[in-house]
């Protein structure tokens, strides 16, 4: 067996395990395990650690760059058509065209000119996604989000302006805080401006999520393990 061989079996073994901690969690917090969609982080793998996850069943994905989704994602897609791809990561204006193109839902809008360039090509190529404003409940300076105070603001130009659907918000809580605290603080936003869709909890932390609403959970490591430095 090689090395190849023998993390693909483990990434099948750990999605397994991560999915029976999500339905643990799920019946913990009196919720139904089909209310929250696990997204498998591929970002840094390639097709042949991705594909026997696919394989598996998984068909929720999630990409950090959309360069490194453009040049693995539309051969897998032909073979999992069903498949669903989020861009996870920080979006530039330049890249929403290819963007709009790959991805079936986008986490990651943070600032009007992101709104706008994702509203445009939607229009253009007849596409709907699956849209989430990126709060920075944490308020760090050097982290992609929109503060909780100019969340209004960007939700009114959305929705009034831009006629964009927001399905809910998405937040990535500082390393060294509580991220309980922030899940709880998302989830309280979320429902102060009608929003039922939550985008939190990664590896360390998605079972704590599920217990504060998440209906997306972002895996990647605890899934595909760490890849080794070269």
């Amino acid at each position: 067996m090689t090395p190849d061989t023998e993390a693909a079996g483990g990434a099948v073994g750990r999605l397994a395990e991560v999915e029976a901690k999500i339905a643990a969690a799920a019946e913990e917090a009196g919720r139904a395990s089909h209310d929250i969609r696990l997204i498998a982080v591929s970002k840094i793998f390639d097709a042949p650690e991705i594909l026997p996850v696919l394989a598996a069943g998984q068909r929720q994905f999630g990409e950090n760059r959309v360069q490194e989704a453009k040049g693995k994602w539309p051969a897998l897609r032909e073979q999992y058509p069903d498949m669903r791809l989020h861009l996870i990561g920080p979006l530039q204006s330049n890249k929403a065209k290819e963007a709009v193109e790959l991805f079936d839902a986008i986490h990651s809008i943070d600032r009007p000119k992101i709104a706008r360039a994702i509203a445009e090509e939607m229009q253009k190529q007849g596409k709907t996604l699956e849209l989430f404003i990126q709060v920075n409940t944490g308020e760090e300076p050097q982290k992609a989000g929109v503060t909780p105070a100019e969340l209004p603001e960007l939700l009114r130009l959305c929705r009034d302006e831009l006629k964009l659907e927001i399905a809910g918000l998405m937040c990535i809580p500082p390393v060294e805080e509580e991220p309980a605290i922030h899940f709880a603080f998302l989830a309280k936003l979320a429902a102060e401006h009608g929003l039922k869709g939550l985008s939190m909890g990664m590896s360390d932390d998605y079972e704590t999520a599920v217990a504060f609403g998440a209906t997306y959970v972002r895996v990647g490591s605890a899934i595909f393990g760490h890849r080794p430095k070269l």
